[in-house]
């Protein structure tokens, strides 16, 4: 049966080839980007692959938190219901990582903005749905300061208490919302595939992008990923592993939740 899902970052990297795995499969896949002619010719390119899936797009700066909360809104306006999410939009390296507000953009994309999304779309969630949120095998423990907007952060830093901090609330969230609500995974995809952040990142070509888009596709659909929730992947080694101890500490998770709440409440975004 097909599954409708979302999938953020669609038309790069990881995310366009996992997308591409999706349609082949007969999904119908919401693509968002950042860029709406390259949305645009992502779905021509993706409607070229011949099955029957639907396909719909969605831009939104994920940096501007306003912005993710209105993609929220737009996806629940027109559709009841979500099989999947996959928040595998991310930044490593990028021009002036610090937004107009203040904020670290390496946080806001690969921490804050998931966060936002998939707290306001959880009424499109049953417990059959599944969030799939990416991790990585870099974590490190988070500065609240630097999150907060009031400590620099190298590019290598930034991403790798990004990273955790995804973990951490993945942790917390699967917890909150019980059986009720969807299965809420972290994944590390593999390291140091060959996207263009990485390329970027380290003037690497890389490993091979479908290593990624197949865990990524596993994990959205596959049924070794139904008992998942709460858990981390990591497919450096191909299976469940222990996350930095931190996400596993319940009140280091609480005050990261606590730290992203006032955040979020700073931009008056409601998150009910």
């Amino acid at each position: 049966m097909a599954k409708t899902i979302l999938l953020t970052g669609a038309t790069d990297g990881i995310g366009f080839e996992t997308s591409k795995k999706l349609v082949r499969e007969g999904h119908n896949v919401l693509l968002h980007g950042r860029n709406e002619n390259k949305l645009e010719q992502t779905k021509n390119e993706l409607a070229k692959l011949g099955s029957n899936s639907q396909l719909d797009t969605f831009c939104a700066d994920l940096s501007e938190p306003k912005d993710v909360a209105k993609l929220a809104l737009d996806i629940i306006g027109k559709y009841s219901s979500l099989d999947v999410l996959i928040n595998n939009a991310g930044v490593f390296k990028i021009p002036n990582p610090v937004s107009h507000n203040g904020y670290d953009k390496r946080f806001l994309v690969n921490t804050i903005a998931p966060y936002i999304l998939t707290n306001k779309l959880l009424p499109l969630f049953n417990s059959n749905s599944r969030v799939v949120n990416l991790s990585s095998a870099a974590q490190s423990r988070v500065n609240f300061e630097a999150l907060a907007g009031d400590h620099h952060l190298t590019d290598n830093e930034a991403y790798a208490q990004s990273k955790l901090a995804i973990t951490m609330w993945s942790f917390h969230m699967a917890k909150r919302v019980g059986d009720a609500g969807p299965i809420i995974v972290a994944i590390n995809p593999a390291s140091f595939l060959g996207s263009k952040m990485v390329k970027e990142a380290y003037g690497t070509a890389g490993k091979d992008l479908s290593i990624g888009a197949e865990v990524l596709t596993r994990a959205a659909l596959h049924s070794d990923f139904a008992d998942s929730s709460g858990k981390y992947f990591d497919n450096d080694i191909g299976s469940w592993a222990s996350p930095h101890p931190d996400a596993l500490d319940d009140a280091r998770n609480k005050a990261l939740i606590d730290a992203i709440d006032t955040i979020v409440s700073k931009f008056e975004i409601s998150l009910v």
